[in-house]
């Protein structure tokens, strides 16, 4: 069994994108690396993703993931929209 993979195998593969604007534009500098990893998968998701989905996907713990979403926030990449008391924020992705 070959231990490389082979170029017809590449289309077996579902991908993230992360969009180069996350790398390249300096509006974007200052959101970390694990940042531009979450927004990739919210990204791929395009609907209500929740600070638990995050945790799950990227083994990230709670603080961490708030952090990010703030950094989010601060770099104008998401709106969160609070629902009150006991109830999960919403969150839309903006496009840059």
């Amino acid at each position: 069994m070959n231990k490389y993979f082979e170029k017809n195998e590449a289309e077996k593969y579902v991908f993230y994108k992360i969009p180069k604007a996350l790398f390249t534009d300096q509006k974007y500098c200052s959101v970390s690396t694990d940042a531009k990893m979450l927004y990739a998968l919210l990204l791929d998701r395009m609907y209500l993703s929740t600070i638990k989905q995050g945790q799950e996907l990227l083994h990230f713990g709670h603080d961490k993931i708030i952090r990010l979403f703030g950094e989010f926030e601060k770099a104008d990449l998401i709106q969160r929209n609070r629902q009150g008391q006991g109830k999960a924020n919403i969150i839309y992705l903006k496009k840059f």
